[in-house]
């Protein structure tokens, strides 16, 4: 799966270690940026990395 460029819902998932439900949850939060194809919702690599990010700035700035 490292080359796949486009991940399903479960598969973004099982990448963060986090249950499916969850991780429809931060799609519709906009928390995770996702694209649809047809009736189909994917995740971009780029968007769970820029996803982790976030969650280190956040929390850097609540140990500053």
């Amino acid at each position: 799966m490292p080359n796949t460029l486009l991940l399903t819902a479960e598969e973004a998932a099982v990448e963060l270690r986090i249950g499916r439900s969850r991780m429809f949850d931060l799609i519709r939060e906009g928390a995770i940026q996702s694209v649809k194809i047809g009736t189909s919702r994917r995740i971009t690599r780029s968007a769970l990395a820029a996803y982790v990010a976030t969650l280190e700035a956040d929390a850097e700035a609540a140990s500053a």
